[in-house]
C-alpha cells in the first residue's frame, strides 16, 4: 500500500489528510505538534466542508523518523516553519521518495530542471541558505497548486470553505508514474487533482493573487472580496501583479488569463481573509517573502524593477515587525 505522510496539520495538511484517510486506499499518516498533536491523537481530524462534517483517525506523531520511508511526503507547512522541518522530512525519505510541496508561493525547486540562463539558480527568499535544495534535493520535487480556502478554528479541526483542486506537476514537464499514482489517490479521495504539463505556469497564476492580495490585506485587515473592489486597493493590486507578470514573462510563464480576470477571480472567493492575514491575527509568523519577497528578488535577477511590490513589502514587514510577527524587525 503507498505510504503518504503529510507534514503539518493546518487548514490544507489537515483536509488532505482527512480526505485521503477516510478511503483506505494509502496508509496515511501525519506530523503534528503541541495541541494539534494532542487532539489528532485523543479525537482524530474533523474537517467542516459543505454542511457535512469529516472525522477521520489517522496514525500522528512529533518524530517523523516513527514513520520510516515514504512514497510520498506532502509538505503542508507555512514556508516560515520549513526550514526547522527540514531534518524530519529527511527522516521519511527512501530512495524513491517524492516530495510535495503543497504549500504557496514559489518552491525551493524553481529553477530545477528550467532550462535558459537561469537552470539550477537557487532563490534565498525560499529557500535561505540552500537546506532544502542540499538536504531534500529539487529531483524528489513534485509541484503542487493548493487552490482551497480553509482556516483552522481549533487543534485538529478545520473548515473548508471554497474550492478542492490540487494541481499537480512535474518540474520538467510531462507526465510520470509517480504524479498519474497521486493523482488517483486524491481523486478517489473526493479531490480535484489534475497533472498539468506546466506546473510553473499553474504555480504564478495562484501567486498572482498571493504576492498581493495577501501583504494588502496584513496592512488593511480587508477580506478578498472589499480587496478586489475597492478602488483604494485595485490599483495597488494591479500594480503589483503588472510588475510580476513582466518578471514571469521575461522567465518563459505562460498567463492563462489577464490581471483583470485574476482579480475577479479573488473576488469570487467571497469575504475571506487571506492566510497571511490569518497569521497575523492569530500571532503566526507570516509568509511575507515566500510570497511577496520571493518576487522582489527574481526582478533583480531578471533585471525587472518592482517599484510596487518593494514599497508594499517594506510596509508589510514593517507592520510584522510593529506586532512583533518579523525576524527583519
Amino acid at each position: 500500500m503507498t505510504r503518504i505522510c503529510i507534514y503539518g496539520a493546518g487548514a490544507i495538511g489537515g483536509h488532505l489528510a482527512a480526505a485521503l484517510a477516510r478511503t483506505g486506499a494509502a496508509e496515511i499518516s501525519v506530523v503534528a505538534r503541541g495541541p494539534t498533536l494532542a487532539a489528532i491523537k485523543e479525537r482524530g481530524l474533523t474537517v467542516e466542508t459543505g454542511g457535512e462534517t469529516i472525522s477521520a483517525r489517522v496514525a500522528v506523531s512529533d518524530d517523523p523518523a516513527s514513520f520510516g520511508p515514504q512514497d510520498f511526503v506532502i509538505i503542508a507547512l507555512k514556508a516560515p516553519a520549513v526550514p526547522a522541518a527540514v531534518p524530519g522530512i529527511n527522516a521519511l525519505l527512501g530512495d524513491d521518495t517524492a516530495v510535495v510541496t503543497a504549500m504557496n508561493g514559489i518552491p525551493f525547486w524553481y529553477f530545477y530542471a528550467h532550462g535558459g540562463p537561469w537552470d539550477g539558480h537557487r532563490l534565498n527568499a525560499t529557500d535561505p541558505g540552500g537546506h532544502q535544495w542540499d538536504t531534500i534535493g529539487p529531483q524528489r520535487a513534485i509541484g503542487a497548486v493548493v487552490w482551497t480556502a480553509a482556516e483552522v478554528i481549533a487543534p485538529g479541526v478545520v473548515r473548508h470553505t471554497y474550492g478542492n483542486r490540487f494541481e499537480l506537476g512535474e518540474p520538467a514537464g510531462g507526465a510520470s508514474t509517480r504524479t498519474a499514482t497521486l493523482s488517483g489517490l486524491l481523486e478517489q479521495a473526493g479531490l480535484k487533482a489534475p497533472v498539468s504539463p506546466d506546473i510553473r505556469g499553474a504555480i504564478w497564476t495562484k501567486l498572482w493573487g498571493n504576492l498581493s492580495f495577501n501583504p494588502v490585506s496584513v496592512l488593511t485587515h480587508a477580506t478578498l472580496d472589499v480587496l478586489a473592489t475597492s478602488p483604494r486597493t485595485v490599483p495597488v493590486l494591479r500594480a503589483m501583479m503588472v510588475e510580476a507578470q513582466a518578471i514571469g514573462d521575461k522567465l518563459g510563464v505562460t498567463f492563462p488569463m489577464d490581471v483583470d480576470a485574476r482579480i475577479a477571480m479573488a473576488q469570487s472567493v467571497g469575504p475571506h481573509k487571506t492566510s497571511m492575514l490569518q497569521d497575523l491575527e492569530r500571532g503566526r509568523p507570516m509568509e511575507i517573502d515566500a510570497l511577496t519577497g520571493v518576487i522582489a528578488e527574481m526582478g533583480r535577477l531578471v533585471g525587472i524593477a518592482t517599484p510596487a511590490v518593494d514599497a508594499v513589502l517594506a510596509l508589510t514587514h514593517q507592520r510584522a515587525s510593529s506586532a512583533g510577527r518579523d525576524a527583519k524587525g
